[in-house]
């Protein structure tokens, strides 16, 4: 299994051989109420394409451009439905019909491994689900994919929102789109597009980090770097080639497979006779085509394949890919299936780890107008050892961008009201470099889709042992001084944690309800509720004292007696526990031990789980007065 960031190539032919809508299009889906929205996909170039949604069905009409691409705006109404949206071509044939289609409010849920976090993983697991009953709320969770490139489009469908449908979707997510719903009364759309364990600068575009002092020389060096690298792994596809005994044969549709063994397909070869094995296997299946799908176009889907695969139908190659988490789904250009059974021919390289064709058996299909069959009679048989093969190059290339073109661009510009973030654990030894970086991507975003400065809220980073001399403080400061972004909004969870030995706090209900406080009252202007801990606003020295202000303070207090956490240092730098006394919004720090006092932090520490909040028991962000060097200042990438 390779390191995540390797190079990803896809090779395959696209067919436009009628109007087709990318992913993100689909029956289920939710609109953004009131507004213009784009709508957009693929057609016979320079064809017309007329969209009409049944809510006025005023049609609106667009001509694709030379590379078949086309795009139009269309009105939403007042969240409503469900309706219809019909995508009509010049052919009678191309014609699309969208069902149960809701107009509402439509957010994107993004971010790393706990945003990622899904429902089945939480602490009301059980009772969570069996109460997720709520139609109106739809779910898109967009496959994962790292690219090179920006994609246009990806895998992924809408859902009703259901207990058969929730389980293995984002908490968060859930959870703010549940307390928005019940607090508004409508439809919600709900975008998940996440990765565990992944940096901020893989969600950003990298012409926008090329604007970051930090990035530029890096990427520079990088595009060097890529270059060789592309070049080496061209030369050793071609050099594999002479050591495959398949190549060039067991693609063919009339390849002699008398002597293949039968394969167990979804599976790893580790979980198959084929343990510890590394090397080239190839496989062979067959499926059978009724009359309507001859010489049209078809989608085959085969699941995610570790590491790298070649794909061919009846002896066309339609696809390839070598990023080991990415499920594969091609287009059988038009003119290759034919009534009957079709042969496919898989040839899978796995460098190491974990190899073959994997994941669930609902992801191995070929399909048209919605009609699925299954692919079978699956066998096997071994091309080549590894041992047998020239050594695989290696990549040193830093990740950029790859989950931004990926799993971001497929989505853009669909229209959305707003975005929420969950990450930055990941980033914890920059945590200075985020002040510019995390801001960035932001702004990227916003950029790229077109919306103005929508809402993006996002919750700082829990409690956690880190081990790492509280580098960690100086990302959650990072985040706290985003805040000066217009439209953001930031959640603190530091009072959910729980077990400050796990980094995924099990408690998602009140992470998702807190976003949606934020959303509530900043987007949607709802009124008589606070929706943000005590935030750090300004200090005054006044002796041995210090007197600390804050936003957000109506009824601070410390629950469970005097405030925790607080240290405080003279110009020596050296800090010590503090005392702290709440008066009205303010707090005065103070020490015996310091007589001069220059500088209060607060929760200054990767796991410090301290009790200041509001009367609306939100927790304070941890917060320094001081703007001495950190441990991550000067840090790069």
């Amino acid at each position: 299994m390779r390191q995540l960031f390797i190079l990803v190539c896809m090779v395959g032919t696209m067919a436009y051989s009628h109007i087709k809508l990318p992913a993100i299009f689909g029956n289920n889906m939710v609109l953004q109420q009131k507004a213009v929205v784009p709508i957009w996909g693929t057609n016979h170039p320079g064809e017309e394409v007329v969209v009409h949604g049944s809510w006025d069905n005023k049609k609106v009409r667009v001509v694709a451009g030379q590379d078949g691409k086309w795009k139009l705006k269309i009105q939403t109404p007042a969240a409503g439905g469900p309706y219809e949206l019909t995508v009509d071509g010049a052919d009678p044939e191309d014609k699309t019909v969208l069902h149960n289609v809701l107009i509402g409010e439509v957010w994107v849920c993004s971010g790393q491994s706990n945003m990622e976090f899904s429902m089945n993983q939480t602490d009301h697991a059980a009772e969570d689900i069996a109460a997720a009953k709520y139609p109106n709320i739809r779910l898109f969770t967009v496959q994962k994919n790292m690219s090179p490139t920006p994609q246009a489009d990806c895998v992924g469908s809408w859902q009703p929102c259901s207990p058969e449908t929730v389980p293995g979707f984002s908490a968060v997510a859930y959870f703010f789109g549940k307390k928005l719903h019940q607090e508004m009364n409508v439809p919600i759309g709900l975008i998940h597009t996440s990765w565990g364990g992944t940096e901020a600068e893989l969600w950003t575009s990298e012409a926008k980090l090329k604007t970051l002092p930090d990035f530029r020389n890096a990427l520079a060096k990088t595009g060097d770097a890529q270059r060789k690298y592309e070049s080496d792994m061209k030369q050793w596809q071609e050099s594999i080639h002479h050591a495959d005994a398949g190549w060039d044969k067991w693609n063919k549709p009339n390849a002699d497979d008398i002597d293949w063994k039968a394969a167990k397909v979804p599976a790893q070869w580790e979980q198959t006779d084929l343990p510890n094995f590394d090397g080239i296997a190839w496989y062979r299946a067959t499926f059978a085509a009724p009359e309507s799908w001859a010489g049209k176009a078809v989608t085959l889907s085969l699941g995610p394949i570790d590491d790298e695969d070649i794909t061919w139908v009846n002896g066309r190659q339609v696809g390839a890919n070598n990023n080991f988490q990415t499920v594969r789904q091609y287009v059988i250009p038009a003119g290759v299936v034919k009534a009957g059974l079709n042969s496919v021919a898989v040839r899978v390289t796995d460098t190491g780890g974990a190899g073959g064709i994997y994941g669930l058996p609902e992801q191995i299909y070929a399909e048209m107008d919605s009609r699925r069959v299954a692919l079978t009679d699956w066998k096997i048989k071994v091309g080549a050892d590894k041992k047998d093969l020239p050594p695989l190059p290696q990549v040193s290339v830093r990740p950029n961008s790859l989950l931004y073109n990926g799993m971001i661009a497929p989505i853009l510009p669909y229209g959305i009201r707003g975005a929420i973030w969950y990450q930055g654990e990941s980033n914890v030894g920059r945590a200075y470099q985020y002040r510019t970086l995390f801001p960035a991507m932001i702004e990227n975003w916003r950029e790229d889709w077109g919306e103005g400065a929508f809402p993006f809220y996002f919750v700082q980073i829990a409690p956690f042992a880190y081990g790492a001399n509280d580098m960690s403080a100086e990302l959650r400061e990072a985040q706290l001084l985003t805040l000066k972004l217009a439209n953001t909004g930031m959640a603190v969870i530091s009072d959910v944690t729980g077990n400050v030995q796990d980094i995924h706090p099990k408690d998602k209900r009140d992470v998702g309800a807190r976003l949606a406080l934020w959303a509530l009252a900043q987007t949607y202007g709802k009124k008589g509720f606070e929706y943000s801990g005590p935030l750090y606003k300004s200090y005054k020295v006044d002796g041995n004292r210090i007197i600390v202000t804050f936003d957000h303070a109506v009824g601070l207090m410390a629950k469970g007696g005097a405030p925790t956490g607080f240290t405080i240092a003279g110009s020596d730098k050296k800090f010590v526990p503090a005392q702290a006394e709440i008066h009205g919004d303010t707090v005065i720090v103070t020490s015996p031990n310091v007589p001069n006092a220059a500088a209060v932090r607060f929760s200054w520490s990767d796991a410090g789980v301290h009790n200041l909040c509001n009367a609306a028991g939100l927790p304070a962000s941890p917060f320094r007065t001081d703007t001495w060097p950190g441990l991550t200042d000067g840090v790069k990438w």
